[in-house]
């Protein structure tokens, strides 16, 4: 099947062709006839099999043959992101699909200034990429109207959860026309999710193109157990035993962050952090950097990592272990993007057996544990998917009477 099959049209083809897409992944083969017809969707699939593509491609077709142009400081199209990174991505994702189609695109976020935003969509736009917090700062000032949308995009929805954007989403929701398409895409669906869906989509297809939850066969997974005062030191051993180039590095907070920086600048290994408390261009130069290869590892927080596409990742490393198990299948989604092959790495101390332990569980699956090059571990790892059988309770007596209260 290619994408033509599915009826995209020409000047999409041209753009898919000029980066050399031809085939679409499994998400795109399902969704994109599903939403040219108009239908409402949930879908789920891995972080990298092309979910982007998978709403955007519809999306610009439907907008480049149907409907009128948008009005003064209008929307046609809202797509909702949880994070800045994920809105740039898209962003840029929409003007290249679309760059032989005569659309406006338009992305707004918080961490720099309203201003030129506001100048921006004065006169209104196709698709608008946006973070919830400033589109309705936005709104606030009379700098955006909602009442022309025609469709409404939450990617990465159980995220935007995950962050408390769930009053804003609420606010936004009274803000938009009852008749619209809505698309929901993210890579995990929990019950809380689903529970949100009932009151945006309608009758919706639900697409799942693979089993929730997993991980892609293209990463290979290892755990180093390590007690946690020699995770730098064994960090910085594998980048430069092995010669990584290129390392995206996971830290549970943002002071985290900074000191493993600090620390394998003094190993003489070229990092920088990106978290919330990064100002806008701080991240945006630390993503490029990256990205150009000017320094090795990328060291980032879980807000700000979400959405970080970087071509042929190699290696990513878990220095912390997210406290929720669905993260884990986010952050390690970084790499193995489009069939491609990558390595995570976990390093994990005694006191985050247990989160490892509801990872394995949560993937079904068992990661295999390596030699930790001689620093001191706590013992072999927590492997086990099956929670161990509890020990019977002992029988406590009973005084009262039956049938007494």
């Amino acid at each position: 099947m290619t994408f033509k099959t599915l009826g995209v049209i020409e000047p999409i083809l041209q753009a898919l062709n000029d980066k050399g897409y031809t085939e679409p992944s499994p998400i795109q083969k399902q969704a994109i006839p599903s939403v040219l017809t108009g239908n409402d969707m949930m879908a789920a699939a891995q972080t990298g099999t092309g979910k982007t593509g998978a709403f955007l491609i519809p999306i610009l077709q439907k907008l480049s043959t149907t409907g009128s142009p948008a009005r003064a400081n209008s929307v046609r199209t809202l797509i909702l992101t949880p994070t800045r990174e994920l809105a740039a991505q898209v962003y840029e994702s929409a003007r290249f699909y679309g760059k032989h189609l005569k659309l406006r695109y338009t992305v707004v976020f918080g961490g720099v200034s309203i201003n030129p935003q506001m100048m921006q969509m004065r006169s209104g736009t196709d698709i608008l990429v946006a973070t919830p917090g400033r589109l309705l700062d936005l709104v606030s000032q009379n700098a955006v109207k909602l009442n022309q949308v025609e469709i409404l995009v939450l990617d990465e929805a159980d995220r935007m959860l995950d962050m408390g954007f769930i009053h804003d989403i609420k606010r936004i929701m009274k803000l938009l026309p009852p008749k619209r398409q809505n698309l929901m895409f993210s890579a995990t669906f929990s019950p809380e999710i689903r529970a949100l869906t009932k009151g945006i989509l309608h009758d919706p297809i639900e697409i799942d193109v693979s089993p929730r939850n997993t991980t892609s066969e293209n990463i290979k997974q290892v755990v180093y157990t390590v007690e946690k005062g020699h995770k730098i030191t064994l960090l910085s051993k594998l980048i430069l035993d092995q010669s990584w180039s290129q390392v995206l590095v996971f830290s549970r907070t943002k002071h985290g962050a900074n000191k493993i920086v600090e620390k394998l600048e003094k190993a003489g290994i070229l990092a920088l952090a990106i978290h919330g408390n990064k100002s806008q261009s701080a991240r945006t130069k630390a993503l490029s950097s990256f990205k150009e290869g000017s320094i090795t590892v990328l060291v980032a927080t879980d807000i700000a990592a979400r959405g970080l596409d970087i071509k042929e990742l190699p290696h990513v490393v878990n220095f912390d272990l997210p406290n929720v198990p669905e993260d884990y299948v986010h952050r390690i989604g970084r790499t193995g993007r489009a069939g491609r092959n990558g390595e995570a790495c976990s390093l994990v101390s005694p006191d985050e057996k247990d989160l490892l332990r509801d990872i394995q569980r949560l993937i079904k699956m068992n990661i295999p544990v390596l030699d930790n090059a001689g620093y001191p571990s706590f013992g072999p790892a927590p492997i086990q998917t099956e929670r161990p059988p509890r020990p019977p309770r002992p029988q406590q007596r009973n005084n009262h009477r039956r049938g007494s209260r």
